[in-house]
């Protein structure tokens, strides 16, 4: 490594060092985002922004593919709409922001921006829903809303995020209850699939489920601080909504009935998720299938006769295929061009000089090991998109192996304590799910409950706190 590519370097904080720092000053320099005037906002900058395009983009085909439809619901909403449900308001009621005047005038009733939809959602539906032939109402928007969070950090937690924010309508409780858990599915096979991260699902505690929600499900990654990430949640909202917002229909055998409803949603945390799960010391580590740029080419002196040319022909020829870059920029060496490319997490570097076009080959350059590979230029394309699949599957069983090894056992409080002091990661135990145990455990240790699996891997069958019988296993850790 040269000087140059040193100095460069060193401009990042190592992950060892101050893991919180690394986060910021990766995402500052490899150009993600900045912040706003407004504390709490932030900038998504273009390259930012074109891997949530990318994300959107495959999430929002698994959503359609399984039927549902997307719309637009409005950012401001009533008072009155807001207040209909007291344990709802509630919840939301420290981070809500209000606007209290239009234009010179004071507003009558002061209106909400929106921090969930469920509100304005409901109160449509129950103008739209009228007979069983009108269900199920499977509705998807994509928006962003606004919760004024007095502690954050860009991605992670701001006062404006972007998401989807999913809501349906059924006729049962079952079909409801099928629709939380499926749209569950669908967010592990797009987060472990698309995004590489490894999830833990399962079913939220009652302390920890959304405000309203009669159960909440949830799935979890592990960040590389061993600190858990909720990336995703969905709820089964029961009936409450319905009866609320008076939502009903006629039945076939003639009656009235109340619908049930579900909400459900993952945001831009899931960038936050990206970058803490795949990323090292000399930057971002991007998953191929959402990657801004997925292959870059950089000519090697570029100055002699046919290397632009030939970098460009190559450029052409894979284009169509792949998101990709040809830096030809003479104004920074090719040290520096690495570099910043491996920053910016993008998965293969193609490297081409007058050496290769003699050989009738490239040297591909993988972000995420650095091994080097020669290419022949017949083929290339297939060639290609074979390393990308090799990086997308390896980095994910990269951090799979990391989960699966900082998951630990605690038999009692006093494994528990020993091991959130001297260890990174979750905890899994038994848990008699009384909310007293559940807090003692968060004021002693700062772990709160992440969720109850859905595949119980009993380690007893006493609780860890207070050693009363328990039922079910769960996983506890510090949490964003």
């Amino acid at each position: 490594m040269s000087k140059q590519q040193e100095d460069y370097v060193k401009q990042i904080t190592k992950q060892n060092e101050d893991f919180s720092q690394w986060y910021t000053d990766v995402i500052r320099k490899a150009d993600l985002v900045d912040y706003a005037p407004v504390k709490g906002f932030m900038v998504i900058k273009p390259y930012g922004y074109a891997l949530w395009e990318n994300m959107q983009r495959e999430l929002d085909k698994m959503l359609k593919a399984s039927g549902h439809k997307n719309a637009y619901f409005p950012l401001f909403i009533p008072e009155y709409l807001l207040q209909k449900e007291a344990e709802h308001v509630e919840g939301f009621a420290p981070e809500v922001a209000w606007v209290t005047i239009g234009g010179t005038e004071e507003l009558t009733e002061r209106i909400a921006v929106r921090p969930t939809s469920e509100a304005i959602v409901c109160s449509m539906y129950s103008k739209w829903i009228k007979s069983y032939r009108d269900l199920p109402i499977l509705y998807n928007q994509w928006c962003n809303v606004v919760r004024w969070e007095k502690s954050t950090r860009p991605f992670l937690r701001t006062s404006e995020f972007l998401w989807q924010e999913g809501h349906t309508a059924h006729a049962t409780e079952e079909e409801a209850q099928e629709e939380t858990l499926k749209i569950l599915d669908i967010y592990r096979d797009f987060a472990e699939n698309v995004l590489a991260i490894p999830m833990l699902t399962g079913e939220k505690s009652e302390k920890e489920k959304f405000a309203g929600a009669k159960m909440t499900y949830s799935m979890e990654a592990m960040m590389l601080d061993g600190k858990a990430l909720q990336a995703g949640t969905s709820h089964n909202l029961g009936q409450h909504f319905a009866k609320v917002f008076d939502i009903q229909y006629l039945d076939r055998d003639g009656e009235l009935k109340y619908v049930w409803t579900t909400s459900w949603g993952v945001s831009t945390r899931l960038i936050g998720g990206i970058i803490m799960v795949h990323g090292d010391d000399r930057g971002l580590v991007l998953p191929p299938r959402v990657a801004p740029c997925q292959v870059v080419i950089v000519p090697i002196a570029q100055h002699k006769e046919g290397v632009l040319e030939k970098a460009g022909e190559i450029y052409e020829n894979l284009s169509e295929r792949f998101r990709m870059e040809l830096d030809d920029r003479d104004t920074y060496s090719v040290g520096w061009k690495f570099n910043e490319w491996e920053l910016k997490g993008v998965p293969l570097r193609l490297e081409i000089g007058p050496r290769d076009i003699q050989n009738n080959q490239v040297v591909a350059v993988r972000r995420d090991t650095g091994e080097k590979t020669v290419i022949e230029m017949e083929g290339l394309d297939k060639k290609i998109g074979a390393l990308l699949e090799e990086i997308q599957k390896g980095i994910f069983q990269k951090a799979l192996e990391f989960r699966d090894k900082n998951i630990r056992t605690a038999n009692n409080m006093e494994e528990f304590v020993s091991i959130i002091e001297s260890q990174k990661g979750f905890i899994k135990a038994m848990w008699c799910e009384d909310a007293e145990c559940e807090t003692k455990i968060k004021e002693k240790t700062g772990a709160t409950t992440r969720c109850i699996p859905f595949e119980q891997d009993k380690t007893g069958d006493r609780c860890v706190v207070c050693n009363r019988p328990a039922e079910r296993v769960a996983y506890f850790a510090k949490a964003y």
